[in-house]
C-alpha cells in the first residue's frame, strides 16, 4: 500500500510531535561530524599541513587563528542562502536533504588531501553544507509543533541543544586522538617495524580524524531521510509570501531583532575563541588533570560536558528559583549571560598574564573559565535560538533563524579582522604581533563589558509577539 502524502501542517495534539526523534538523532550525529572536525582545525593547519610534494607547510598561530574564524564565518553565512532555498523555493526537508551531500562530500575532501588545497575545497563544501542546513533543521523543531502542544517548545529545544553536545562531547574526545595518538598507537600496538609502514603510518592521523566525522555526517543524513513520514513538511511560501512578508511583519520583526542580533554577534566573537585562542592557550599550560594529560584540543570536551549538565540544571533549578524573585524574560536571560561571558574571558586573561610572565599555569584556569563561558552559552545561545523561532512570521521561519545564524559569522568576522590588523610587516620579512599576550584577551573583555551593559538599555524597550505554525487536524 504506497504511503500516504507528507503533512503539510502540525498534528492538532497535546502530545509530542512524533519526527522529533529523528530530529535529535540526526542533529547528534551532525553535530558529532561538525565538532569533531572543527575541533582539530587549528592543530591541524599548525602542525600537519602539507605542501603538494609531502613536506611540512604549516600556519603560524595567527594565519591559523585567522582562516578558522574565517571559516566560522562562513558556515554561519550560508544559513541565509539555506533559509531562502527553504522558504521559496524547496522546503525544509529538501533542503535539508540535498545540501547534507555538499557536507558529506566536505569531509571526504579533508580526509582525502593534507594540502591546502583539499583543506580549503573540504571547508568550502561543508561551509555549503553545514551553513545551508542550519537555520532549516532548527526552524523545521519547531514546525512540528501546533498551539495545542506549544508549551513542548522550549523544553524540545533544550533536548535539541542537549543533542548537538552530546554528539560534540564525544567528537571532541576523540577526534584530536586520531588526529594525533593514532599513529603511534597503532606502531606500538602492532609493533609495525619496517621504516616505509612507520612512515606510511605516520600521516594517517589525519585521514581518519577527517574520515570519521565525514561518516557520522552520512549517518546523520540517512537518519533524517528515515523520518521523513513523520514529520510535517510545511510547503515553501514561494517569492512573493516570504519577500511580501518582508513588507509587513516581517520587516518589522527584523527591525526589531537586529539591536539584539548586534550584541549576539559580539558574544560569539568572544565565544567562538575557545576554539583557537583558547587551544593554543592551553598548548602553553600544565594539562596534567585527574592523572591525565590531556591534548590542548581536547579541552573543548567540558563544554559540551558542561551543557549536558547545566540544561537540565537551568531549567529546572536556576530559572524557577530566580523567577520566583522577578520574571525572567527571554531579554534578560541574555543579559546575565552576557556578563558572565565577561567573567569567563577574565578569567582566561588572569591566566594568560601567568603565561606571560614565565609561569605555566594549570589548566584548571581554564576549565573554570569554560564552566563561566558555558553557563553563559546556556543564557544566550538556547535562549536566542528559541526566540528568534517565536519572534518570525509564519512565511519566514528559515530566513529569520538565518539571521540568528549570521550573527556567529559577523562575530567570527570581527575576531579575523582583529588578528589581521594587530600584525604589523617589518622590513626584515618578519611580522610583529601589535596585540599579544594578556592584552589581547583583555581587549575582548573590556568590549564585552561594553556591549553587556549597553544592551541592558536595549532590552528594556524590547516588546515580544510570539508566531506559532497553525495546526492540522490529526487523522
Amino acid at each position: 500500500m504506497p504511503k500516504q502524502p507528507y503533512r503539510t501542517a502540525p498534528i492538532a495534539t497535546e502530545k509530542l510531535p512524533p519526527g522529533i526523534g529523528y530530529i535529535i538523532g540526526n542533529e547528534a550525529a551532525e553535530r558529532f561530524s561538525f565538532y569533531g572536525m572543527r575541533t582539530i582545525l587549528v592543530v591541524f593547519m599548525t602542525k600537519f599541513l602539507l605542501d603538494a610534494s609531502g613536506k611540512s607547510a604549516v600556519m603560524s598561530e595567527e594565519d591559523a587563528k585567522s582562516y578558522f574564524h574565517l571559516f566560522v564565518a562562513s558556515a554561519y553565512f550560508f544559513p541565509v542562502i539555506g533559509a531562502i532555498l527553504a522558504d521559496v523555493w524547496l522546503g525544509k526537508y529538501m533542503t535539508i536533504l540535498s545540501l547534507s551531500l555538499f557536507y558529506c562530500f566536505g569531509h571526504a575532501a579533508l580526509a582525502a588531501d593534507q594540502t591546502r588545497l583539499g583543506l580549503f575545497a573540504g571547508l568550502a563544501l561543508i561551509a555549503i553544507g553545514a551553513g545551508g542546513i542550519k537555520p532549516c533543521v532548527s526552524a523545521n523543531v519547531g514546525d512540528q509543533f501546533g498551539k495545542a502542544n506549544s508549551h513542548y517548545l522550549e523544553r524540545v529545544y533544550g533536548w535539541f541543544y542537549l543533542s548537538i553536545n552530546f554528539g560534540s562531547f564525544f567528537s571532541t574526545i576523540l577526534t584530536p586522538w586520531l588526529l594525533e595518538d593514532l599513529a603511534a598507537w597503532l606502531i606500538t600496538t602492532f609493533q609495525v617495524q619496517s621504516p616505509a609502514a612507520v612512515d606510511r603510518l605516520k600521516h594517517i592521523g589525519p585521514h581518519v580524524a577527517f574520515g570519521v566525522p565525514g561518516i557520522l555526517m552520512l549517518l546523520a543524513t540517512i537518519v533524517f531521510w528515515m523520518g521523513r513520514y513523520h514529520y510535517a513538511h510545511v510547503p515553501a511560501r514561494g517569492v512573493e509570501n516570504v519577500f511580501g512578508a518582508l513588507r509587513g511583519d516581517g520587516w518589522k520583526c527584523l527591525v526589531k531583532l537586529i539591536p539584539f542580533y548586534v550584541f549576539a554577534a559580539i558574544f560569539w566573537s568572544l565565544y567562538d575563541q575557545t576554539g583557537s585562542a583558547w587551544v593554543l592557550q592551553a598548548e602553553k599550560m600544565d594539562r596534567n588533570w585527574l592523572g591525565i594529560e590531556w591534548r590542548a584540543s581536547q579541552i573543548q570536551a567540558i563544554n559540551p560536558l558542561l551543557i549536558l549538565i547545566l540544561i537540565p540544571i537551568f531549567s529546572f533549578g536556576i530559572y524557577p528559583a530566580i523567577n520566583s524573585v522577578f520574571r525572567l524574560t527571554p531579554m534578560r536571560k541574555i543579559s546575565i549571560g552576557l556578563f558572565l561571558t565577561v567573567v569567563a574571558f577574565a578569567i582566561s586573561s588572569m591566566a594568560q598574564k601567568r603565561i606571560d610572565d614565565g609561569q605555566t599555569p594549570s589548566v584548571v584556569w581554564q576549565l573554570v573559565a569554560y564552566v563561566v563561558i558555558t553557563m553563559a552559552e546556556v543564557m544566550v545561545s538556547v535562549t536566542g535560538l528559541e526566540f528568534s523561532y517565536t519572534q518570525a512570521p509564519r512565511e519566514m521561519k528559515s530566513f529569520v533563524m538565518s539571521m540568528w545564524m549570521l550573527t556567529v559569522t559577523f562575530g567570527n568576522l570581527f575576531t579575523t579582522l582583529v588578528n589581521k590588523l594587530i600584525q604589523k610587516p617589518l622590513p626584515n620579512g618578519k611580522v610583529e604581533v601589535i596585540l599579544k599576550g594578556a592584552d589581547y584577551y583583555w581587549f575582548f573583555t573590556g568590549l564585552m563589558l561594553v556591549a553587556a551593559v549597553v544592551f541592558i538599555v536595549v532590552a528594556y524597550f524590547y516588546k515580544e509577539q510570539t508566531f506559532i505554525q497553525e495546526e492540522q487536524p490529526n487523522t
